[in-house]
């Protein structure tokens, strides 16, 4: 079950809430804003498919638990289009060595944006972004644009090197279910309600979704390794950095950026 599913029945997306570690759990209000009957409504949620529980909490709370929240890669970010093959100069590349290292020591390089509109529904953009600076530098983790342009970047590279490695089969949403994962997918969770929000926090949300794909990237790899054969949970993991990539660009959009394909 996907947050358009459950919006289709109550009207907006869901809000997703705890760390989903365990259990990924939506919280609505549908009930109260709609006056509905808040036990009719949750019979009628509990009757989708995808649902494993729903719990009508104090004041007409609805808490919403999903069997496979990996579901909603293919809800929240469309499968990106085709990317052309890497280069050898440019690689997915590792994470800076600490906190405030930066990757210019490495030989990346680093490059300057453009900005563009701010799309509707943002208010004036982050400190990163203003000003003629580039937002990407300096490319450490102490600058928060850095981080999310990196990000963007790094699900970029996940798409060519899926190609290159041949990185390809059928999508499993249910092998998205190892700790870090959830958490980018209890992040990616946020998006549908943030597109229909007067005040969608663009800025700050993309901080967050960018620091937990950061630490997938790191600990749960898309991408095989050595001699290692590609899977069904690489292909998996794939998808989930389109979605990532996706929801990334649609922020760096919003409040004023281009998105980096490198840095």
């Amino acid at each position: 079950m996907t947050p358009r599913g459950l919006a289709e029945v109550l009207g907006t997306p869901p809000a997703p809430r705890g760390t989903w570690e365990h259990e990924a759990l939506y919280v609505s209000t549908a009930a109260l804003r709609r006056g509905e009957p808040p036990q009719e409504l949750a019979e009628r949620v509990r009757a989708l498919p995808g649902i494993a529980e729903v719990r009508l909490r104090p004041g007409a709370f609805l808490e919403i638990v999903v069997a496979v929240p990996g579901e909603l890669v293919e809800d929240v970010g469309a499968v990106p289009p085709p990317l052309p093959p890497a280069s050898p100069a440019s690689p997915v590349g590792a994470a800076p060595a600490g906190p405030s290292a930066s990757p210019a020591s490495s030989g990346s390089p680093i490059s300057s944006a453009s900005p563009v509109s701010a799309g509707r529904g943002e208010k004036a953009g982050p400190r990163w972004a203003a000003g003629p600076a580039s937002p990407w530098r300096p490319g450490t983790w102490d600058n928060p644009g850095f981080a999310v342009g990196y990000a963007h970047a790094r699900a970029v590279a996940v798409a060519r090197w899926a190609a290159e490695l041949g990185v390809a089969g059928e999508f499993r949403p249910e092998l998205l279910a190892c700790r870090r994962d959830r958490a980018v997918l209890r992040a990616l969770a946020e998006a549908p309600g943030r597109r229909v929000s007067r005040d969608p926090g663009w800025a700050a949300y993309a901080e967050r979704l960018a620091l937990v794909y950061h630490d997938a990237f790191e600990r749960a790899p898309a991408l095989p390794k050595g001699d290692e054969e590609p899977s069904a949970l690489h292909v998996a993991r794939v998808r989930l950095a389109g979605a990532v990539r996706q929801v990334l660009a649609e922020a760096l959009v919003a409040i004023g950026l281009i998105p980096p394909d490198r840095l």
